[in-house]
């Protein structure tokens, strides 16, 4: 009996001593549900918050504004409340009792909460973590650096110390979590060795992490673009874990990750079909403004013309709910659709100029930079973009910035160059690079052009700029000593006097480099080589040797942009065939891999070339295939949709041609027929010229055909027929050249809508073509890759083919008519084989 009494009154003083021990103050905090609940218990508790109390009240009110959609969160309210001074206040007294983590947390969430950065809560939380940072673990380090990167901090001296100590402490890093934000906060501190172990470290920890955390290899796709740094395997591992969470994908997270890719030229066809097929699943749901920018920004350019014009009336409806920021990207997305909606240009275009005074000098030049190519007319506003242009002109210190201004401003009709502006321009010119400097030469191109005084004589003015702008470019090119930096520099540079003036030395600058060129940088050389149409066997060559030597380190899908000059510049360097050899058998086992348009491209180049591997084009002409290719192009600009279109159909024509045992059927003759009714065919003044002589030669029109469609539809300047003794053969109608008012001809079909006429026994005929500059290489007379496939391709339809060079026609040998007749009945008569 006794046992049994003791033991109640000891279960009953158990029982009220972990009542006792209970935080009731902290069971209150954690059963409210709304940031008043939160302010109300904190308001009639102040003596009582203990450290937990606070950071769990700070950790309760972010909580309940990150579980609302972004429209309806209530930062306004939770800032002016006087419990939250109060909270804030308690916190910066107790900062010295949190734990590590603890500093992090509050700091991250008040942060959150969008407490200013100078705000003394802040600032003593950044120091107290500074004080104790050797000492956080890798999660805590990860956390605190989005809160510096937060601040804008990620070049202080307190970022250089996180970035030392995930120098020396990355292996023990066992969480892509953890790794990724790290990346983000650090990429403008890592040296080159680090970026690479980061990326060693990120490939391991994707492989192990769950995949519907695509957070962290959007993370890494962000790392490689802040580094401009491409790693194509670690881009298609991170590609493959984002789509497979692309169904559960907001609008945000794919146009971040569409933004990424577009800046690392990295084009995903299944992304960017799966994409598009979940943004249109949105755009019910996306109606706030932040969203719809945002959904506007992203389906827009790869949408259809019906979801197109419903996005643009959505547009119309919230223009006026559109901030200054959402108002920019709406323009420029209408610019990118090539938007013609004139009540939605001059909506835009109406609340941007209300909010002018909101921009940046560049978001004035990207405003009037689009508005132009929008076609808008409105003299008042432009009036009033220019004179902030000129404004902003005048006073910046930043060389990016005073070119884009500049050049936008050569964009603006005037007849009166304020001189201010060639002032700015002439003193920024020695700070420029080989890019700015360039754009100064188009612009100062422009001006002269518009100026009415250069009919007569041009300005010493602009002779003065012109001057000192070679004299700078010239300068640069020679100091630059780094071949990846000259390719930096030169990648975007076209134009008339980069083309007269600077590409020479351009090249010389590189071959001075040649020695620098390795299996790193053959891509960007091969581009630029292509690019330019620069026939350097020099560069030529050293992209061959260490393409075959280090084929096995270069990526599959780069094997294309290296392929291609030598294509394109019809150049078979020595060990041609190893070398071309090398690339096939590199990316055969990948051709499924590869972006639809990018192995069609890579397919014709190999046939310009003269190859035509069986598996490329069996994987290609497939029904498969054939069909995705059709749903990627659907996303691509119409321009570039039109392009791969038509290569389509070159390699078709191709294979049909020169592998007849592959077997693939030609399905292009209804293309062929649309594209033939919408062409505005003309023929050139030499054309005619040399027709109206074809005549006299061969004894009357009716012996040369004008604008021949071949089968296959090949379009042959002059066809004519010679029979066995090389006298010509009249054709049964005479073939007087029909030209209208505006120049156009009736090119005729001889194979496409009528049988061709039989030969007589023992005649050839004959294709007469007359190649302009394009046929031939920029600084040579070498004949191009394409130029030399019609040829071959002429050859096996039956032509014997005869080329008149345009540096041939034109040269001072031939400046008389008998000088030209005579030409043509050598080339007709004593150059057939």
């Amino acid at each position: 009996m006794f046992r049994l009494r003791s033991l109640r009154v000891c279960s009953r003083r158990l029982f009220h001593s972990r009542v006792a021990s209970r935080d009731q103050l902290l069971d209150q905090l954690k059963a409210c549900s709304a940031e008043d609940q939160v302010f109300d218990v904190v308001g009639r508790n102040k003596a009582k918050l203990s450290v937990n109390h606070v950071s769990c009240a700070i950790g309760l009110l972010w909580q309940f504004q990150r579980d609302r959609p972004q429209m309806l969160r209530t930062l306004g309210f939770v800032q002016n409340h006087p419990q939250f001074l109060a909270l804030r206040v308690l916190a910066e007294n107790k900062i010295s009792l949190l734990d590590d983590s603890s500093v992090v947390k509050m700091l991250y969430e008040v942060l959150r909460l969008e407490v200013e950065h100078h705000d003394s809560l802040v600032q003593h939380l950044v120091t107290e973590a500074w004080n104790r940072l050797e000492r956080f673990q890798m999660k805590t380090l990860s956390k605190f650096s989005v809160c510096l990167t937060d601040q804008v901090l990620q070049h202080s001296p307190l970022m250089g110390q996180i970035t030392q100590i995930v120098s020396q402490r990355l292996d023990s890093i066992q969480d892509a979590r953890v790794l990724t934000p790290l990346m983000i906060s650090i990429f403008s501190l890592v040296s080159p060795q680090l970026r690479d172990a980061l990326l060693t470290k990120a490939d391991t920890l994707l492989d192990k992490m769950d995949s519907f955390h695509f957070n962290n290899p959007r993370r890494v796709v962000q790392f490689l673009r802040n580094v401009k740094y491409i790693h194509r395997p670690l881009l298609e591992k991170c590609n493959q874990l984002i789509l497979q969470n692309v169904a559960h994908l907001e609008v945000e997270h794919i146009s971040i990750t569409l933004g990424l890719y577009q800046s690392l030229q990295y084009n995903s066809s299944d992304f960017r079909v799966a994409a598009r097929q979940r943004l249109i699943e949105l755009v019910d749901t996306s109606t706030d403004p932040a969203t719809f920018t945002k959904l506007f920004a992203s389906l827009g350019p790869m949408a259809g013309q019906g979801v197109r014009e419903g996005l643009e009336s959505t547009a119309l409806l919230l223009a006026d709910e559109l901030n200054p920021q959402q108002a920019l990207a709406v323009l420029e997305s209408m610019e990118e659709m090539q938007c013609r909606n004139l009540q939605l240009i001059n909506k835009m275009a109406a609340i941007l100029f209300k909010n002018l005074e909101a921009y940046r000098p560049v978001e004035i030049a990207r405003i009037t930079q689009n508005l132009i190519l929008l076609h808008f007319q409105n003299p008042e506003i432009f009036s009033k973009l220019k004179a902030k242009l000129l404004h902003f002109q005048q006073g910046s210190v930043y060389p990016y910035e005073v070119t884009m201004l500049t050049r936008v401003l050569s964009m603006l009709p005037s007849r009166h160059l304020d001189e201010g502006v060639l002032s700015r321009v002439e003193a920024v010119l020695p700070q420029c690079n080989l890019n700015n400097l360039n754009t100064y030469a188009i612009v100062i191109a422009k001006w002269i052009r518009n100026d009415p005084s250069y009919r007569h004589n041009p300005p010493s003015k602009y002779v003065r700029l012109l001057q000192t702008l070679n004299r700078c470019a010239r300068e640069r090119l020679h100091k630059l000593e780094h071949v990846d930096v000259v390719l930096e520099e030169v990648k975007y540079l076209s134009g008339e006097w980069f083309d007269e003036m600077l590409l020479e030395e351009s090249m010389v600058t590189l071959q001075r480099l040649l020695h620098q060129i390795s299996w790193t940088n053959v891509h960007e050389v091969a581009v630029y080589l292509t690019r330019t149409n620069y026939f350097c066997t020099a560069l030529l060559d050293r992209i061959a040797s260490m393409t075959i030597e280090n084929i096995d380190k270069i990526h599959y899908s780069e094997t294309y942009a290296t392929l291609l000059p030598f294509a394109v510049l019809n150049y078979d360097p020595p060990m041609a065939e190893e070398f071309f050899d090398a690339c096939i058998q590199h990316f055969t086992p990948y051709i499924s891999s590869f972006e639809p348009h990018l192995l069609v491209l890579l397919a014709y180049a190999l046939a310009m070339a003269d190859y035509f591997p069986e598996e490329v084009v069996r994987e290609i002409f497939n029904v498969d295939f054939l069909a995705k290719l059709d749903a990627h192009l659907e996303t691509l600009p119409d321009a570039l949709n039109m392009r791969m279109r038509l290569r389509l159909m070159e390699l078709n024509r191709a294979v049909c041609l020169e592998c007849p045992e592959f077997q693939v059927p030609w399905f292009h003759e209804r293309y062929c027929k649309l594209l033939q009714k919408r062409a505005n065919s003309s023929i050139s003044p030499i054309q005619k010229q040399i027709h109206k002589m074809l005549g006299d030669v061969l004894g009357g029109f009716n012996c040369a055909k004008v604008g021949v469609l071949t089968p296959y539809f090949y379009t042959v300047d002059f066809e004519l027929v010679l029979d066995r003794h090389l006298q010509p053969v009249p054709y049964s109608e005479p073939s007087l050249l029909q030209i209208s008012e505006n120049g156009n001809v009736p090119w005729q079909s001889v194979s496409a809508d009528r049988e061709r006429t039989e030969l007589p026994p023992g005649a050839r005929r004959i294709a007469l073509e007359f190649l302009d500059y394009k046929s031939f290489c920029k600084n040579s007379r070498h004949m191009k890759g394409e130029a030399v496939m019609k040829k071959r391709h002429l050859e096996i339809l039956g032509y014997q083919v005869l080329q008149i060079p345009h540096f041939e026609w034109n040269s001072m040998e031939l400046s008389t008519e008998d000088a030209w007749k005579e030409y043509l009945r050598k080339k007709i008569f004593t150059e057939l084989p």
